[in-house]
C-alpha cells in the first residue's frame, strides 16, 4: 500500500496568537496497522514554534529529527537536537520541542500504548 503526501491527512496546532505553530501529516492510516500505534505522524514544526510540554499516562513516544535544530526538554533537562537525534520519553514523563533554527523543524514522532 502506498499513499502520496496530498493523500495524507493533515492537521495543524496554532500558537496562543492564533499562527501555525506545526502542522502533522498522518502515516498511519492504513488497514491492518497496529492498534498499538497511537500516532505515527510527520511533523513540521515553524520556526520560533514547538510542540509545548506535554505528560505521556498511558503512552510512550519517540522523536527522529529529520531537519531543522531545536532545543528539547526531556523532565526539565533541556539539550539542542538536529538531523539524526532520536529521543524517547517513557510513559510517566514528559517532554517538549521548540524550533530555535532558520527553517522548519521536521521530524517523526511515534506514540505506542504501553
Amino acid at each position: 500500500m502506498i499513499k502520496t503526501r496530498a493523500q495524507q491527512t493533515e492537521t495543524f496546532e496554532c500558537n496562543n496568537d492564533g499562527n501555525k505553530a506545526f502542522t502533522l501529516f498522518n502515516l498511519k492510516e492504513f488497514e491492518g496497522i497496529s492498534d498499538k500505534i497511537v500516532q505515527f505522524s510527520y511533523v513540521e514544526i515553524e520556526v520560533g514554534e514547538g510542540v509545548p510540554f506535554h505528560t505521556h499516562t498511558k503512552d510512550a513516544e519517540n522523536y527522529y529529527i529529520i531537519s531543522g535544530k531545536g532545543l528539547y526538554d526531556d523532565n526539565g533537562k533541556v539539550v539542542e537536537v538536529g538531523a539524526g537525534t532520536i529521543t524517547f520519553t517513557p510513559q510517566g514523563e514528559g517532554h517538549a520541542l521548540k524550533n530555535v533554527g532558520a527553517d522548519k523543524l521536521c521530524f517523526i514522532a511515534l506514540v505506542l500504548k504501553k
